[in-house]
């Protein structure tokens, strides 16, 4: 492998071009006793290979760790370096420079902690250690975030050790910044020419007239890290007094004066959660957001969702930063938790902003995509193990990890294309109307909407997804969650494109111009394919065919589903993708022949697998007729051996999405991965429902008198990835749905009885 000679001159220089790095989720945060480790949920504690893929992606540089917790967690004399050994040079060998970092969002090994005196001294031995062993390593963070870990720490409780007060937040925050410095003096011993990226989350709060004086602080109190290693901190700081009352002597602040270490570049974390919106007003608000600080009780939160105006977002920010220290920036994480269009949007957007400050005279590097490999429970801020996944450009639910549509995204930034993906038009969740969840407030006049659209984005009409099946379940589902998330759709009735007529399927394809075609149409009654073969054949197999050759022959992404009624039920555990199929009935057979034809003809295309539909948005699915039923204290009758998949109709539609602008090809199987019979399906949703279910009529499956032989056992799972969450979240969230969206019977019809007025 070729080495490139200098791979991290390219980080310092004030170039004209934006650069382009990469992220990886690396915490590894304490909880009482317990630590969550990113890297160990992600997988890449124990695959090299990834490195591989990082480097396809054309990013510069790296966001890495070299974690004191990992590498030493029984002390300094028995540090293990065989992780790093076989990591570091590799990077080095692609010409990706690696920005290490040794403390993330962490408090230390088990030995240390925050608070602890011995903290600074004793990272700054660990760096030395990292610094004689990879003497030509130039790029360092020794702490990620240490004025949000201080807060989360020290002020929230979430994070070892649980302070809730201002001193233990000062006392954890003056750790870790006195770390960073005397690590840096420390690895500056060994390599002279080391260079500090200190990283920070960088919001801004706006608030009511009310609550300004709280907002100014939290506005003075977000730059107190850096101002802290830029020896900015003495008596005339705007935040000396607030230091001072906490109980820390002066000559601990002074301390930074006379010992500054400012950054070489600093690191700007942005993040939909990072601005934020502070009102007295609480009873405007859901509960959730209501919280208390310096005696005021008030809400706090996210700006986006309550602010009528946009805030101007990240570039306002860069403005802020650049005045304030005139020090070189970077954008080190940019990321958001949305689905998959959004997700681009947000990098766009980011990037584009960055793009518009480097013309404007700031000295902007790069941007960092964060996070590769994704991350973990972020949504309840890591301090418990509950499963929730965010994708970045990988997605290591599939093995090996698979790249997403933002994989694709990096690599055309990297290299300077016009962005062409039709998912990337239109304005993300932040900026629709849509995203409101409380009465929205009128904007404060020093918030302004600079947004642009990216001006390398394509600019042709925008290209629509067509969506067959217009009358079904399946098809008004895509539509409506095209709608939300601001996916370009049309919905087709068979009258407007029947599939089973090519030049019907021609027509329609050369007056809309789609990107994509979703075929969400087709014969789905199982017992009536017996005797209709013709009619099931000609919309579940023929139909799809013609769809295919269409497709392919005009670079048209195609997504279409299959059914677990392939599989002949022999198994007694979850069939997976490449599992032979041997169809029992009329229905299966139809859906393997297009699963057949299509693959045949256009090897592009998605084929999704799914089983057992159940959703908010109908009333003649299987959950909604039980529930409905035992809710009238009626009988319902259900079988007791067959076992399935159930599929929650939303989450299908959402992941299938993703997959298609991912450009995911070939048969997947989507199910809210659990088997279980008919009979089980319905306990457990009345359980949930808190419906009695004694009305339950539990029947063997002969007793129905179907007329279509079906497999005792269709349950599905993958092996290419299961990205759907799990049943039991899915039921939870179909019946709060239902609760919200399905309007409420007046008592006279919910009882009987009529209504007596006084």
């Amino acid at each position: 492998m070729k080495e490139r000679k200098n791979p991290v001159a390219e980080l310092s220089a004030h170039g004209k071009e934006l650069a382009l790095w990469g992220g990886l989720e690396c915490t590894v945060n304490r909880v009482a006793d317990e630590y969550f480790s990113q890297l160990e949920r992600n997988g890449h504690a124990g695959r090299l290979c990834d490195l591989e893929r990082f480097a396809g992606l054309g990013i510069r540089a790296i966001r890495y760790p070299v974690l004191w917790e990992h590498m030493a967690p029984d002390g300094l004399d028995r540090v293990n370096w065989e992780w790093s050994d076989a990591r570091l040079p590799e990077l080095r060998a692609r010409g990706i420079t690696p920005i290490v970092g040794l403390v993330h969002h962490g408090s230390g090994p088990k030995y240390t902690s925050l608070t602890d005196s011995n903290f600074p001294g004793e990272l700054a031995a660990f760096a030395a250690l990292v610094a004689r062993r990879y003497p030509w390593v130039e790029y360092y963070t020794p702490v990620n975030e240490p004025l949000t870990t201080a807060r989360f720490s020290g002020l929230y409780g979430l994070w070892y050790p649980h302070g809730r007060d201002d001193s233990i937040f000062v006392e954890a925050l003056l750790n870790q910044c006195q770390g960073v410095v005397l690590a840096m003096r420390a690895i500056r011993r060994v390599n002279p020419q080391a260079k500090l990226v200190q990283t920070d989350d960088l919001g801004k709060s706006y608030s009511t007239a009310q609550m300004s004086g709280l907002a100014d602080f939290y506005n003075a109190r977000r730059w107190l890290a850096w101002d802290l290693l830029c020896g900015m901190v003495d008596p005339e700081h705007a935040l000396w007094a607030y230091l001072t009352s906490t109980g820390i002597a002066a000559e601990r602040l002074l301390w930074f004066k006379d010992n500054p270490c400012p950054p070489d570049i600093i690191g700007i974390n942005y993040y939909i959660t990072s601005e934020r919106w502070l009102d007295e007003r609480v009873e405007r608000y859901p509960g959730h957001h209501v919280t208390d600080y310096r005696g005021q009780r008030f809400v706090d939160v996210e700006s986006t969702r309550v602010l009528a105006t946009p805030t101007p977002g990240v570039g306002s920010l860069l403005q802020e930063a650049w005045d304030r220290y005139r020090l070189p920036l970077a954008i080190t994480e940019a990321h958001i938790d949305a689905h998959r269009e959004d997700q681009m949007r947000w990098l766009v957007e980011i990037w584009q902003a960055a793009r518009i400050a480097k013309q404007q005279g700031i000295d902007v590097r790069a941007v960092t995509v964060w996070a590769l490999l994704g991350s973990y429970d972020w949504n309840c801020l890591v301090t418990q193990c509950r499963g929730y996944y965010e994708p970045g450009p990988f997605d290591v639910r599939s093995s090996p990890p698979r790249p997403t549509a933002v994989a694709g995204l990096m690599q055309d930034l990297a290299a300077g294309r016009i962005l062409t993906h039709p998912a990337l038009k239109g304005q993300g969740w932040w900026r629709r109307p849509g995203r409101l969840t409380c009465p929205p407030v009128a904007t404060p006049t020093v918030v302004g909407s600079l947004y642009r659209e990216h001006n390398d984005v394509c600019d042709e009409s925008t290209q629509p997804i067509l969506i067959t099946g217009a009358s079904g379940t399946l098809g008004r589902a895509f539509a409506k969650i095209c709608e939300e998330r601001n996916l370009t759709y049309k919905l087709l009735s068979r009258q407007e494109m029947d599939i089973a007529v090519q030049p019907s399927v021609e027509s329609a394809v050369s007056r809309y111009q789609p990107w994509a075609v979703i075929n969400a149409s087709g014969y789905v009654n199982v017992d009536n394919a017996e005797r209709e073969f013709d009619r099931c054949f000609r919309e579940n197999a023929l139909g799809p065919a013609i769809l295919a050759t269409v497709c392919a022959a005009r670079g048209i992404q195609l997504l279409t589903f299959s059914s677990d009624l392939v599989f002949d039920g022999c198994r007694q555990s979850p069939y997976l993708e490449s599992d032979p199929i041997r169809p029992l009935n009329n229905y299966g057979r139809s859906k393997a022949e297009a699963e057949r034809r299509v693959l045949d003809t256009c090897p592009e295309a998605l084929m999704v697998r799914t089983s057992a539909f159940f959703g908010p948005w109908d009333n003649y699915n299987f959950v909604t007729l039980a529930l409905s039923a035992l809710t009238k204290g009626q009988r319902f009758a259900v079988s007791t051996d067959i076992t399935v998949s159930p599929t929650y109709v939303p989450d299908l539609v959402h992941a299938s999405l993703d997959l298609l602008i991912d450009r995911a090809a070939g048969i997947w199987h989507l199910a809210n991965a659990h088997a279980l019979t008919w009979l089980e399906l319905a306990v457990m949703a009345a359980e949930k429902a808190g419906v009695d279910n004694s009305g339950l009529d539990a029947r063997a499956s002969q007793e129905f008198g179907y007329a279509a032989v079906r497999p005792a056992y269709s349950a599905l799972s993958s092996e290419r990835g299961i990205i759907l969450p799990a049943l039991e979240d899915a039921l939870d969230r179909y019946l709060a749905t239902r609760r919200h969206e399905m309007p409420v019977e007046p008592p006279e019809k919910m009882t009987g009885t009529r209504k007596i007025r006084d």
